[in-house]
């Protein structure tokens, strides 16, 4: 019964990055559909979407929903693996930021839903959703950039390179954001080798465990 606490212990952060995983393939794989199939981002006001382009904006929309649930995973990851000596004002703000990014990508998603439903594209809904996925959600991706590394870095449960390139990451988002095309695939790049780490530190817990039982 013991070993099996510990295992089932152990095991909640590998499938909760595993998710994180998922959360980067599915988000970075909806960002390229959507930076491809719309070039010009919000403008253009005579854009017409051929059937290549309706086909890659509603893949993209059918993904974002199941990124958003895996995010949701991805944050359980690493509250799990900050532990329980974590820093109320900057867990308030990790998870305060996490959540409205959720909400803000979900609200982007539902936009470009209902404009890919009009026979003709509507520019100020187009530019609205848009404005919300590029210039909201990833600021508030941002914001959850910072605070993990913050995290990271107080209680010495990321390295050091992870920390910074967190930094470096939250910079890019929260200040070229739109303007430079492609930029949000930082995020969940970000994400993919955050979730990494968090599998390869648990990988290794089995493994100490294992050995501990050997050497008693």
């Amino acid at each position: 019964m013991p070993g099996r606490s510990r295992e089932s212990g152990l095991s909640t952060p590998r499938a909760a990055g595993s998710a994180g995983v998922a959360f980067a393939v599915l988000l970075g794989a909806a960002i390229v559909l959507v930076r491809t199939a719309l070039p010009s981002g919000a403008a253009g006001e005579d854009l017409v979407l051929d059937e290549d382009g309706r086909t890659a904006l509603t893949a993209a929309v059918h993904m974002v929903p199941f990124a958003g649930i895996a995010f949701l995973w991805f944050m359980g990851a690493l509250r799990e693996h900050t532990g329980e000596a974590e820093d109320r004002f900057l867990a308030t703000v990790f998870l305060g930021s996490g959540l409205v990014f959720v909400a803000a990508l979900f609200g982007a998603t539902a936009a470009a839903g209902t404009v890919l439903a009009a026979a003709e594209p509507e520019a100020f809904g187009r530019h609205f959703a848009y404005t919300l996925l590029t210039t909201y959600a990833m600021r508030m991706a941002a914001v959850f950039v910072f605070a993990t590394s913050a995290i990271g870095r107080r209680l010495g449960v990321l390295p050091r390179p992870l920390n910074a390139l967190g930094y470096l990451v939250g910079l890019v988002l929260l200040v070229v954001g739109a303007s430079v095309p492609w930029s949000e695939l930082v995020f969940p790049g970000w994400a993919l080798v955050i979730s990494l780490y968090v599998l390869r530190v648990a990988r290794r817990g089995p493994q100490r465990a294992r050995h501990s039982d050997g050497s008693a």
